[in-house]
């Protein structure tokens, strides 16, 4: 008696990460620091003052700052709520 053996190749769930996006401060001449430096802890949860502080300087000093990288939907929440408290925001997929 022969015992026919059956491979049973089970497919891999392979999962690609999702893309990540970067949100972008731009410099503007309209807002106070202070007022930039709320508005960055109050869009971004998790942000610290020293580091909302870092991204208001750099944005002030060259024109550009990263706020956060995170998935598209968030990113495009954080651009958006900064946009609307009348900051100047941006997203680009993170490469």
């Amino acid at each position: 008696m022969s015992v026919e053996v059956i491979e049973k190749k089970s497919a891999a769930t392979i999962r690609k990460p999702a893309p990540r996006y970067k949100v972008l401060l731009h410099n503007d001449d309209f807002n106070s620091m202070e007022y930039v430096v709320e508005t960055l802890l109050h869009t971004v949860s998790s942000l610290t003052q020293p580091q909302a502080v870092n991204i208001m300087m750099e944005a002030h000093m060259n024109g550009l700052a990263l706020v956060i990288t995170c998935a598209q939907e968030h990113a495009e929440f954080y651009c958006e709520t900064l946009n609307g408290h009348g900051l100047s925001s941006t997203i680009e997929p993170d490469e």
